[in-house]
This record gives structure tokens, sequence and C-alpha cells, in this order.
């Protein structure tokens, strides 16, 4: 099947071919993508032998299916062979999807293998050896550099009785997809391409995806939706808008399991029925922009309810009870705050929208999962427990007495970044979204999420009533101020056993002694200035140094951390291949996703999973539990999330008993959540 790029492959080529200019090194660097061509057998005369491209890429690089997606391009072979001879079509293996700059490729990441047939000519004589040689060509590439690469391969095929089989084309051939056996049909409606694939519902479907054959045909990179009517497997994918025809055919491979098992569809135009079950791995249809900047405004107002967030809510917000407030430097205190939130909540979107357009596998509070991020946040709660507490004073950010709107807009920096690390109530469907809408509109999700962190102390600010039923200044102030540092050093204390579980103990130990350290200086600086006297130098320099140890010292601490025990319900560490074991055990099974860092997933587990309830009744009811622990990096955890379309945890699937799809469950469980759907069992 010849291939006719599109505009946009062609433009992603571009690029790549500048890119591969200004990379002199990887020119004169040897092929990144190796290849070998190696025959299955003797053959007799007259008959077929199978030939194995051998494809083994460096670490780091990737070869193409044979519709390579928005960009690269497969391989093309131009045989040499004997008169009477003849090579067959490229057999491709089930390829792998990679999303580089929203761009989807179908690539091969790992070893692989296309297998041809060659025929041999009935008067081949017995016992000779037929040549066959081959110019390859083919695209290597990275997610930063692609490089086309060529070798001229041969072999020689033995003319005779077949004798021993080469053990390694049995594996090879595990991977090519299987044919359907049965016809499939497709029909066009608008931009939307469905399908009715013959498929039984008893054949398990993890994560699938359907891979066309023909290009330009549909939206590569667009979801892809899967539903069960009985035993018809129908998917709907989005069409490009470059082709307007109306195709005549269509082909490609069914991705159906994260073990890379497939069938290769041949459609023709027909019928395919409406409705069916959706599948829980299929993208959930899309909601209104408008809902979900009402729920990203949503949960950015319940984020102001976290422990570490409401202290400096409240104190910024008593801070505009001061005598002579006017209402001119109220909103301009609003404003200040209001513009330091959104441009981190803002921040924090582009460098995740950018992390994952290279390919990064990240998801919503990305920067909790790296153990430096996470010492720099405990210090800083601890010199913010410190200023509430008074042990010194400090006018920036502004936490309770200054006027500065420089001090506003910092405390509004400071917010956004310690309220965003989980996904809640509202929050989760738009932040989910936000991952897969177009840039632009994701980040208008953003900043609806920073509008609605700032919104109560905005509304103090902006609006003269509501500012008057705040209490009036008072010495009951500093009381009501040194409370609030209970609640900022539970903040501090927590961090610290994160830095435990992102680092190590090793680390954690660090951690504290940065914390003590940073606690004797602050102490200096307080009594300096409570004596009147000067010593920001001191303290200064004493940071500095701190701050170099910090960069230098603390990173050889990290190390992996301990395994934690096991809680009051059993369960085993998610991944893929345990879930389809899992699932084909027939039992029902429970997955669940969580993060040390994530305060509603600790309180789901000990309101609702980490109960003798739950697990008396799950072991009755014989339900698997997978954990998927998220506090580190985990790109297994990733991609299922973003499956599942959830930017980050908490996450709660249930597979019901006999192989039914999945059911996402809510966010915030009740006591007899799990208990109940435990008890109907395979009703469920």
């Amino acid at each position: 099947m010849a291939q006719m790029p599109s505009y946009r492959r062609l433009v992603a080529l571009l690029l790549q071919l500048c890119a591969l200019l200004l990379a002199v090194p990887a020119l004169a660097a040897p092929t990144h993508i190796a290849a070998a061509l190696v025959a299955e057998s003797a053959v007799r005369p007259g008959g077929k032998v199978t030939l194995a491209f051998v494809m083994k890429p460096e670490k780091g690089w990737h070869g193409y299916w044979l519709n390579p997606g928005d960009a690269g391009f497969g391989m093309t072979a131009k045989w040499r062979l004997p008169a009477g001879a003849s090579a067959g079509p490229l057999q491709y293996p089930v390829p792998q999807t990679l999303v580089i700059s929203g761009l989807m490729n179908h690539v091969y990441e790992s070893d692989y293998a296309l297998l041809v047939e060659l025929s041999v000519p009935a008067n081949a004589a017995p016992g000779s050896r037929l040549p066959a040689s081959v110019e390859a060509d083919w695209l290597a590439c990275t997610d930063q550099i692609c490089v086309p690469e060529h070798a001229s391969l041969s072999t020689e095929v033995l003319v005779g009785a077949p004798g021993q089989l080469d053990p390694r084309f049995d594996e090879w051939r595990r991977h090519l997809p299987a044919p359907l056996g049965a016809e499939a049909h497709f029909a066009v409606s608008g931009d939307t391409i469905r399908l009715g694939i013959p498929m039984p519902r008893t054949v398990e479907l993890v994560a699938p995806h359907l891979f066309a054959a023909e290009d330009r045909l549909v939206a590569y990179a667009a979801g892809q939706a899967f539903f069960r009517k009985g035993d018809l497997l129908i998917v709907e994918l989005k069409r490009t808008k470059s082709l307007p025809l109306t195709p005549t055919s269509f082909s490609g491979v069914l991705r159906y399991n994260a073990a890379g098992d497939g069938v290769a569809i041949a459609a023709v135009p027909g019928t395919v029925p409406t409705g069916g079950d959706p599948l829980s791995i299929a993208p959930a249809k899309q909601e209104s922009l408008g809902w979900l900047l009402l729920a990203a405004l949503a949960g950015g107002l319940l984020l102001n309810l976290m422990p570490c967030v409401f202290p400096i809510l409240s104190l910024k917000a008593l801070s505009l009870a001061r005598a002579g407030e006017s209402e001119a430097h109220a909103r301009a205190e609003g404003l200040a705050y209001s513009a330091g939130v959104i441009l981190a909540c803002a921040a924090l979107g582009a460098l995740l929208l950018a992390l994952r357009a290279a390919g990064a596998e990240v998801g919503w509070a990305f920067q909790l999962q790296e153990p430096l991020v996470v010492a720099a946040l405990l210090l800083l709660a601890v010199a913010i427990t410190a200023n509430m507490a008074g042990l010194y004073e400090l006018a920036i950010p502004g936490f309770a007495q200054g006027h500065e709107t420089r001090g506003s807009f910092a405390t509004g920096l400071l917010a956004a970044f310690v309220a965003t690390p989980c996904t809640g109530p509202f929050m989760a469907a738009a932040m989910g979204a936000a991952l897969l809408l177009p840039p632009v509109q994701a980040m208008a999700l953003f900043v609806a999420l920073g509008l609605g962190i700032a919104l109560p102390f905005l509304a103090v600010a902006t609006i003269p009533a509501l500012r008057r039923r705040l209490p009036r200044p008072g010495a009951w102030m500093v009381r009501f101020r040194h409370w609030m540092a209970w609640p900022m050093g539970l903040t501090a204390l927590a961090l610290a056993w994160l830095a435990s579980r992102t680092g190590g103990l090793g680390f954690a130990i660090g951690c504290l002694a940065f914390a003590i350290g940073l606690i004797a200086l602050l102490a200096v600086a307080g009594r300096a200035q409570r004596k009147g006297e000067a010593a920001a130098k001191q303290v200064l320099a004493g940071l500095a140094g701190m701050a170099v140890l910090f960069v230098v010292a603390l990173p050889l601490t990290v190390s992996a951390p301990s395994a934690e025990s096991q809680g009051v319900l059993p369960s085993r560490p998610f991944s893929d291949e345990a879930l389809v074991a899992a699932r084909n055990s027939g039992k029902p099974v429970f997955a669940y996703f969580t993060a040390d860092w994530c305060l509603t997933c600790k309180v789901n587990e000990q309101v609702a999973i980490e109960r003798e309830a739950t697990r008396d009744a799950f072991a009755k009811a014989g339900v698997s539990v997978l954990r998927g622990d998220w506090t580190r990096r985990d790109p297994a955890i990733t991609r299922y999330l973003t499956a599942h379309g959830a930017a980050g945890v908490p996450l709660y699937v249930w597979y019901p008993a006999g192989g039914g799809e999945g059911r996402i469950l809510p966010q915030v469980l009740g006591p007899d959540s799990l208990v109940a759907l435990a008890a109907n069992g395979a009703a469920n």
C-alpha cells in the first residue's frame, strides 16, 4: 500500500530534518536500529519460506509501523532475487502508541521483527542455496531527532527438505495480529467513522487501540470510543478533516490488551448499530467546556479548605480588617493575591502540558513526586509555621500584617502551589479533560482552577459588606495567628513523612536536619528583631550556605523508600500484567490508585478501604485488590489514569466477576460503599 504523507506529517518530517541538520554528532553515529535478515528454514522447490527483518533499536530509539501515524515512515524494501522468486508484503507486528508534541506515532520501542514470505521457483535445484538480497530503508527516531537509515541485507535459503525450524519465528509470529476470521463493517457519519467488529464478549479488552492502515483517514491523536453490544465490538473514530471523500474500505489492527495482542481488521461499508455498553477504558464523552470551567472553579474553591491553605487564607483575609484599610488598597491586595494564585496554576498547567507533549508520563501534582520539591515545601512550611508562631516577623509575603501588594502576590503564589496536590470533587473531571483538550482550552481550565482558589479572598477584598462582617482588629488576632500555626505545623510533619516515602529514610533525616537549622536561623532573626538589632546579613549568609548544601548534598541522600507495610485490606501492586491476570481469574477486581501526598486518598482509605468490614466483605466475595501507588512517578499508572480520563489521584475502578467492563467509582467513598459492591458481587 502506497503511503501519501499528509501535510501535517510533512511538516513534522521537515522539523525532524532540521533537527537532524543541527545534530552533527548524531549523523556520525552508527546505525541506531540494527537490522539483520534471517530465514526460518530450508524450503522445497516451488514452496514458500518465511524471512525476518530482525530490528534492534538502541535504548531511547524507535522504529515505525506501516502507517506511522502523524509523523515518520515505515520500512521500504527493494529486493534482488533470482528469476522466478518473489517476496510478499511485509508483515508488521502489533505496534505501540507514542505521543510527542501532540502528534500520535505508531512505533516499536523495543526489539521487533518484520516477516515476509519468499516464494521459491519450482525449478530451483535441490541442495542449492538461493540468495536473497534487499535494500532496506527506515526511519529511526528519539523524541527529539530522527535519522534516516539504510542497510544492504542478504541471506541464503537452502533448497531442500525443511529441517529444524528457527524457534525465534514462533515468538515473532505471536506478535503479529491474528486474522479476525469474520467480516467487519464501517459507516461514516459526519466527522465520525463507526466500525462494527465481530468479537465474542468473552474476549478481554484492556486499553484497546485501533490502528488504521489507510493514511489520512482518521485523526490519529483523537480519542477512540469502544462499546459492547453482544458479540459485536463498536468502535468510534474521529475522521481527519483533510480527507473529504467517503472511504470505500477500511483496514487496520486492533490492539486489545497491554501485552500487545491484536487482530487484523478488514471492513467493508455496511450497517453499524448504535448504542452498546461503553468500555470504561474508552475516553468518556467530553463535557462542554462551560461545564468543565465551572467544575475547575468549584474544585479550586474546595482546595481552600486544605489545612495548608486555610491558615494562609484566614490570616490574609483578617489582614483586611486592619484599622484604616481603604477600599482601594483592599482591592489592590485582592487583585495581587489573585494574580499570584492564577499565575501559579497556569504555570503548573503549562509545565504539565509541555512535559506530556514531550513524551513524559506525568499527571497533575507531578511536582510532589520529586523528593527535592517535597523537601523545599517542607522547609517552606516550617518557615510559615515559625512565622505564625511568632518566632520571627516577615512583612513579605505578608501573611497577616504587610500592606504591600508584592506580599499579597507572593502569598497567592504560595497558596496555589501548596493547594494543588490532589484532585477532588468537581476538579477531577476538569483536570482529566485538560490533558485531552487543545492547549488553549486546557489552559483556560487551569486559569479557572486558580480563580477558584483566589475567589474567597478576592470576594472579601472587593465587597465592602463582606469586609464589614470581619471581626475588628484586636489582641485576639495575635492568638488566632498562633492557633493557625498548628495546622501549618501538622502540614510540615506530613511533608516530613512524605519525604521518607519519596526519598527514603536517609533523605527524610537530612530534611529534618535542614528544618532544624532553618528554625535556628529564624530564631536568631527573631531575637534580633525583638531587640531592635540588625541580623539580616548573618541570617542571609546562613540561608545561602543552607541553599548550597540543599542543592549539592541533599540529592545524595535520596534512595528508594522502604516498602510500605500491608494494610488491613490485603492488596497487590498494580501493573498492566497484574490487572489482566486478575480479570482473567473471573473474580471481581478492585483497583485503587493513591499517593501519600493526596489528602483525599488518605481520608478515603481510613473511611472506606482500610476497614475490617471491607476486608471481610472482599474475602467473602473473592475480590482481588490492586493498589497503584503514585507517590513517586510511575509511567504505567500515569497511562492507566490518562486512559480513564483522570489527571491524578484518587481513582477507584471496580471490575465485576465474569469479565464485565470496569466502572469508575466516585472520588469520595462512604463507609459502606465498597462493602455494598462486594455484597452485590457479580451483579456489579
